[in-house]
């Protein structure tokens, strides 16, 4: 198994060096080994990596070989690549896994930690291969047949390749047509072509290498990263917070996993695929819960403790063992026997004390599971050395056939045989007794888990439900409470995440008699359990998601109505303090003329409010789906409207009433005065209104003329002012007194009619010196009328 990996890893390397040196226009190397051990490759090599010339010694004697390489290692260790316990003298001499240890390190340098620097510091990481399988993970998750977990065996059927590929590629090609494909050595040849003609990768691995129950590690390691370099990079904290709790894998060798696999069946590896939850499209929300997603669970055959794992017939016949050195068929002689044993016996009390180090079995589920691996790979350390214990016994007994021992010795070697028999028996049992503990406490903590999670689940289905029949409201105050209840939930849902998460994962014993029917049980339990966890994760997605909606809606709804009733309430108010009737005098007519001009227009522009709280209404009721609600604000809004009908009718009214009361206590002059006063003030709050809805400035005020007037033609101005001021006094005193009141009575205004005249003729005089006085002043400042024709005007 050793030399399959090192012909592997020599062809893969051998292809990578190839393709980096077609980059930086190098010739072809043809056999690793031999053509890196002068040192002048390997200067070529490291010259296209760093970018620098790196002179080489041209001579052929190992002398010259040994400074080559010699000035290679200075260059990677000045690079800070790793090179423990490489020298010179094993690149040339040709040591086949010094040479591969080393180029593995320069492509770990330059072909994954330097493509991975970037994304290393920015998730504070510094392990790349956790980064790595993370980003595969992430990238295959929404695929069902593929769960890569390491980077051996989850590559051999050829699929997790392709689907790293179609998640980022989708367009490449058609993943069903892959699934269909009779063989992993189709779908690998596939990802390979794929990926040199549309992503320009070489094909650095053969589908045969890969197709294998155990691939090589370095290889797949260098392939994907060559991927992750063409590929989008993005990789999530959850990704590698997921990695970080998967199984840890047992320290074993290769070689020993197979031994185990073939000779005991000891264990199966199989994925199972629960239900994955909803999707959402790229515009919803990111989902804040995951369901169960590609379950790794460990399915293991339970163990008779009475029954060795280790079958006598392995002890007896070494040469089915390719683990251990065997002696047999070699000269035998007690020395070599002594020394066999001593060694079987070191390993032996080794063995022994790591069992008793393990300790007690925990009572925490996560920390039964890391002590069954942990176990799980001591049980394979004694299946790799259980061909020495019997290469020993079968020495011993080949020893006493001979005849060639004494009576004491031949003795002696009994008993040795006796006690390793016996510790050997004593370890097999213990640790057999040790592995049923902890089968049987491990699945007693995940079904206790599973009862858990299923109690969990009953209760927040019950839970879910009651709120779901709750209507939503039916006021703010009550949503808000609902908020907060449904916030509850969520906390509750990331806390019971972590039970989830540990039961994606799961080691399940089952028996060999019905090891399918307990398969396919839990198979079935754990698809339901991820199917109701899906749907609770799913309704308290969309729920948040209404709840926010319907908040925001509400609140600003609220608001406008606050604002809304606060106006209303104000001009109510302010109608109802607007005089209709019993003025002292002109200025009061037109004072409560004017207000109730000016509420008109506020008023009409308020209509646009009234539209926009009915729009708001509308849009919050068709989300909300409250009876209740909606009958409440129907009755608020019927409210609203009649208070504004009401306000409408009552400034009409108090207009009307004004308009009454000039019609039948003024002159037809002093009608039309306040009709052009009406008009004025009426005209000055349209444009108001106007500037207002086109989100104009209001127009300035008109400008006040400042003139410098005469003081003789202020002082004229000024006296009849007071004269025309004191007989508009007197006419109306006449007017208002019992002299009036006689001549209306009687009928007889002659006399009236002259003291009118009169009085018209001092007003139009006196009407007639203003004007002219006043053009005076506007003319005396201008410069377009010489001052003697206004002289003479005047």
């Amino acid at each position: 198994m050793e030399d399959e990996r090192e012909d592997v890893q020599k062809k893969t390397f051998t292809k990578w060096i190839n393709a980096q040196f077609s980059k930086f226009g190098k010739q072809h190397i043809e056999n690793l080994f031999s053509d890196l051990q002068d040192g002048r490759r390997l200067l070529d090599l490291l010259e296209g990596l760093t970018g620098q010339k790196l002179p080489k010694e041209k001579g052929s004697t190992r002398v010259h070989a040994l400074n080559n390489v010699n000035k290679a290692l200075r260059v990677l260790q000045k690079n800070n690549v790793d090179l423990v316990n490489i020298g010179s003298t094993d690149i040339v001499d040709g040591n086949h896994k010094l040479t591969l240890g080393l180029i593995w390190n320069i492509i770990l340098h330059w072909q994954v930690k330097n493509v991975m620097k970037n994304i290393m510091a920015g998730l504070q990481q510094t392990n790349s291969e956790k980064i790595l399988l993370s980003w595969v993970r992430q990238s295959t998750r929404n695929y069902p047949q593929v769960n890569v977990i390491n980077f051996t065996t989850s590559w051999s059927d050829g699929l997790a390749l392709n689907a790293l590929i179609h998640s980022h590629r989708p367009d490449l090609f058609d993943w069903n047509s892959v699934v269909c494909q009779q063989s992993a050595i189709q779908r690998l040849e596939h990802a390979f072509n794929i990926a040199k003609h549309q992503l320009g990768i070489e094909k650095l691995l053969d589908p045969e290498d890969v197709a294998t129950t155990y691939p090589d590690k370095k290889s797949i390691l260098m392939y994907v990263t060559s991927l992750f370099q063409v590929l989008p990079q993005q990789v999530s904290i959850e990704a590698i917070q997921e990695v970080e709790m998967l199984p840890k894998p047992s320290k074993v060798t290769q070689e020993e996993h197979f031994q185990l696999h073939h000779q005991m069946h000891y264990s199966q590896q199989i994925t199972v695929s629960l239900a994955q939850g909803y999707e959402r499209t790229s515009s919803s929300p990111k989902p804040r819960f995951k369901s169960y997603a590609y379950t790794q669970a460990a399915y293991v055959t339970s163990s008779d403790p009475t029954r060795s794992p280790f079958p006598p017939e392995h002890l007896e016949a070494p040469e089915d063992k390719p683990f251990g050195r065997s002696l047999v068929g070699s000269e035998v002689n007690l020395d070599t026997y002594q020394t066999a044993l001593e060694e079987v016996l070191s390993w032996l009390l080794s063995a022994e004390d790591a069992l008793r180090a393990q300790g007690e079995v925990s009572s925490d589920v996560e920390e039964v599971k890391e002590q069954f691996h942990t176990h799980e790979g001591y049980m394979m350390d004694l299946t790799s050395h259980q061909g020495r214990v019997g290469n020993v016994l079968q020495l011993g007994s080949q020893l006493i056939g001979a005849g060639k021992l004494s009576e004491d010795e031949e003795t002696e070697v009994q008993e040795q045989m006796n006690l390793l028999n016996s510790r050997w028996e004593c370890l097999r049992v213990a640790s057999m007794e040790k592995q049923s503990n902890l089968h049987k406490v491990l699945m007693d903590l995940q079904n206790q888990q599973l009862k858990e999670l299923n109690d969990w689940l009953t209760k927040t289905e019950e839970r879910t439900r009651k709120m779901e029949e709750e209507p939503l409201g039916p006021d703010l105050e009550d949503l808000k409470r609902q908020v907060q209840q449904h916030k509850v939930l969520q906390e509750d849902l990331e806390q019971e995440q972590v039970r989830v998460n540990s039961l994606t994962h799961m080691v399940v014993v089952v028996d060999e008699t019905s090891g399918d029917q307990a398969t396919a049980a839990l198979e079935e339990q754990l698809k339901i359990l991820g199917d109701r966890w899906a749907n609770i994760c799913r309704w308290t997605e969309d729920r948040w998601v209404l709840l926010q909606d319907i908040l925001l809606k509400w609140q600003r709804f609220t608001e406008e109505q606050c604002l809304f009733i606060a106006w209303l309430s104000e001009k109510e108010e302010a109608v109802s303090k607007i005089p209709t009737s019993g003025f002292k005098d002109q200025t009061e007519k037109l004072s409560s003329i004017q207000k109730l001009t000016v509420l008109k227009t506020e008023l009409e522009m308020k209509k646009q409010t009234m539209e926009k709280l009915s729009s708001l209404n509308q849009d919050l009721l068709s989300t909300l789906k409250n009876k209740a609600v909606t009958q409440k604000m129907e009755t608020w809004l019927e409210n609203f409207a009649q208070r504004w009908d009401n306000l409408t009718q009552k400034l009409e009214k108090s207009s009307s009433q004004i308009s009454q009361t000039v019609t039948t206590t003024q002159p037809s002059l002093t009608q039309t005065t306040v009709m052009e006063t009406v008009t004025m003030v009426t005209t000055r709050e349209q444009i108001l209104v106007e500037h207002t809805q086109e989100g104009l400035p209001p127009p300035p005020p008109q400008k006040k003329r400042q003139m410098t007037v005469d003081s003789e033609i202020r002082k004229r101005l000024d006296v009849d002012m007071t004269e025309l001021h004191s007989w508009i006094t007197r006419s109306e005193a006449v007017l208002q007194s019992p002299e009036f009141a006689i001549f209306r009575k009687e009928g007889s205004f002659s006399d009236l009619k002259d003291k009118v005249n009169v009085g018209y003729a001092f007003v139009y005089s006196s009407v007639i010196l203003i004007h002219c006085l006043t053009f005076k002043c506007l003319c005396f400042k201008s410069p377009l009328l010489p001052e003697s024709k206004v002289v003479s005007s005047t």
